[in-house]
């Protein structure tokens, strides 16, 4: 009795007493275990909760499904959101299939999955995700084999999240040596990537005065040197957190009014200098990531602000970027200009949403254009894939016709082709060429879909995706072409 009134205490000292204690006596105690499982493999590690800046707020639940991790994989990996490079390319050799069987590509396995959109990452033979569990009333990171889908381990922690388009919404960020995820009402975890184990925990809304976006936050989190960087939008912007201890190692303030967007950080280069740059409610800001003025932010601009943002920022070259969104914002390229330490910011384009937009995935840059999928508002090319040049003046090259049609669904390329799935799980592997649409095969490979938006991952020849309830993979390489070896 003493330990919980303790540990009651401590979290009204905390702040956020009301959502604490809601959150408390709402959630369960575990995520259930499978029936197959010893009582053994369950583990349960509870942290003291002390005010502070870096709080471990979660109590979490531990189930080890197998003794040992998978054999470690030294091939290539998809250790984050779209990919090692953040811009959804997968650069290495592996060539992959221009023709499909018949039958489709072959299926490798397939896992149930908890309601929602979150991707999957994938490193060193591990693929990891961050679930939710709607019976159990808990976010729950799960790590599976690569090889044949098995679940190696889970760590949960409760949270009540209500059905809102699905739960589930974000990609963890992986390391060799931890895994941090964000779950969809804004908790922050890291876990040593092979073990499991839980090294820390926080509360964006509780500790940073985050307020949870509309449609919960899609924000999925980046690792960089060691350090977790995240853009809370409550009291500060942007902060980087030790991933061994959790300690904040910087900070940026936030700018009045602004607040977190359904928009993740992406990394860019400004002559020389690595920015962190994030699309947020209020505008856009780009936040020095290395030097003695990490942390500070090297300029900012509303010249782009639009309510609902989910689209990253895309950089073209070291002076411009991309910004889009939907719900009828069209789209515009910045300008960036630097006189003496000053960092100037211009629009200097204007799209309207029936030539370039995107509603809710960031767009393609890819040998010179711009690919996205129009949004459902774009008129006669709603829901197209779209080719558009941005030099000089900018031009649309191409769209794919009113009878290929994507909705919301997600993209990547790979070996000059595009593989783009429509939100029904019908796959389309498409030419990515500037000259014109060239549909080279397409296949349902996710039947009776619904809400198939979530961020694929390819590893190699192996390609990860999902609907609003599964997760499948898929062998996609040159092997599997009719006629093939």
């Amino acid at each position: 009795m003493r330990l919980f009134l303790f540990m009651m205490t401590t979290l009204l000292l905390a702040g956020g007493a009301s959502r604490l204690v809601r959150w408390w006596q709402d959630a369960p105690p575990a995520v259930p275990v499978s029936r197959r499982e010893p009582a053994a493999a369950r583990q349960e590690r509870r942290l003291e909760l002390t005010p502070g800046d870096h709080c471990n707020r979660l109590v979490t639940t531990f189930v080890r499904h197998h003794p040992e991790p998978p054999p470690a994989e030294s091939g290539p990996s998809w250790p984050g959101f779209r990919g090692p490079d953040r811009d959804a390319i997968r650069r290495d050799s592996a060539p992959l299939a221009n023709a499909w069987p018949a039958a489709g590509p072959p299926r490798l396995w397939a896992v149930e999955v908890g309601d929602g959109h979150a991707g999957p990452a994938v490193y060193a033979g591990c693929v990891y995700l961050l679930d939710y569990d709607e019976a159990g009333r808990a976010d729950v990171l799960r790590c599976l084999a690569l090889s044949d889908g098995r679940e190696i381990w889970r760590r949960s922690y409760p949270v009540v999240t209500k059905r809102n388009h699905g739960m589930s919404r974000t990609v963890p960020a992986v390391t060799d040596d931890c895994v941090v995820s964000v779950g969809p009402q804004c908790q922050v975890m890291c876990v040593d990537r092979v073990t499991g184990d839980l090294r820390w925990g926080l509360d964006l809304a509780l500790d940073y005065g985050t307020t949870v976006p509309l449609w919960y936050t899609a924000q999925c989190p980046l690792i960089l040197d060691g350090l977790a960087i995240l853009a809370p939008c409550g009291k500060d912007l942007m902060m980087a957190l030790d991933t061994r201890s959790g300690e904040v190692v910087w900070r940026t303030p936030c700018p009045p009014g602004w607040a977190m967007s359904h928009s993740s950080i992406t990394p860019m280069t400004f002559q020389g200098e690595t920015v962190l740059v994030y699309a947020a409610l209020g505008g856009i800001a780009a936040v020095r990531a290395t030097g003695p003025e990490r942390g500070r932010i090297l300029w900012s601009t509303d010249a782009w602000n639009k309510r609902i943002m989910a689209p990253c920022p895309v950089q073209l070259d070291e002076q411009r970027l991309m910004v889009t969104a939907g719900h009828g914002a069209g789209s515009a390229i910045l300008h960036l200009a630097r006189t003496g330490n000053e960092v100037t910011v211009e629009r200097v384009t204007a799209l309207t949403k029936q030539v370039f937009a995107s509603e809710q995935q960031t767009p393609l840059w890819l040998d010179g254009v711009l690919y996205t999928v129009l949004p459902k508002d774009a008129g006669e090319h709603r829901e197209e894939l779209t080719c558009y040049d941005p030099s000089g003046a900018g031009r649309v090259l191409w769209t794919s016709g009113k009878d290929h049609r994507f909705g919301l669904g997600p993209y990547l390329a790979a070996d000059g082709k595009i593989l783009i799935m429509d939100d029904r799980g019908l796959l389309s592997l498409v030419a990515a060429d500037r000259a014109g649409f060239r549909l080279l095969a397409r296949h349902q490979v996710l039947p009776e879909a619904r809400d198939a938006w979530g961020p694929p991952a390819l590893v190699g020849t192996r390609l990860i995706l999902r609907d609003s309830t599964r997760l499948i993979c898929l062998d996609i390489g040159k092997s599997i072409e009719p006629g093939g070896s």
